[in-house]
């Protein structure tokens, strides 16, 4: 299972960003390329503890489902909406944009996967396996959207 707490996988994650350019066009969705960098941001600052999210009363706070989620199924393409909290930062200057997202990688690979870990707002409680394998994911389905 990749994750951001193995270093080759967020080493390949990191070149992946190095290659995404500002005007790459989205296979799918709504969102721009700098769009989905600020929305990894937020959700990266989320994960981190360093702003806190609200939680979003749903299905994917049962447990089995929010392991299905994380670690059995294939996300969806364009359908399903993250939470409110992690649309809230706008572009600036992308290379300004793309280093802050590199940094908060790197921070959240360096972490204590063991340690404690803030809740998602829409899985509810997560441990630190659950956010590598969880930002992995979400990372290289937005990288996949687009074209990297």
């Amino acid at each position: 299972m990749r994750t951001f707490f193995n270093p080759p996988d967020h080493q390949a994650i990191l070149r992946r960003l190095a290659n995404l350019s500002p005007d790459a066009p989205a296979r799918w969705g709504r969102m721009d390329a700098p769009r989905m960098v600020a929305h990894l941001t937020d959700q990266m600052r989320h994960a981190l503890g360093d702003i806190p999210s609200r939680p979003v009363p749903g299905l994917l706070r049962w447990a089995p489902i929010r392991f299905a989620s994380i670690y059995l199924f294939p996300w969806p393409r364009g359908w399903v909406q993250g939470p409110p909290d992690a649309f809230i930062s706008r572009p600036t200057a992308w290379d300004v944009d793309l280093a802050a997202l590199r940094a908060l990688v790197e921070r959240f690979a360096e972490a204590d996967p063991l340690g404690p870990w803030p809740p998602h707002a829409l899985f509810g409680p997560m441990t630190g396996r659950d956010w590598g394998v969880f930002c992995y994911k979400h990372f290289n389905h937005h990288l996949t959207q687009f074209g990297t």
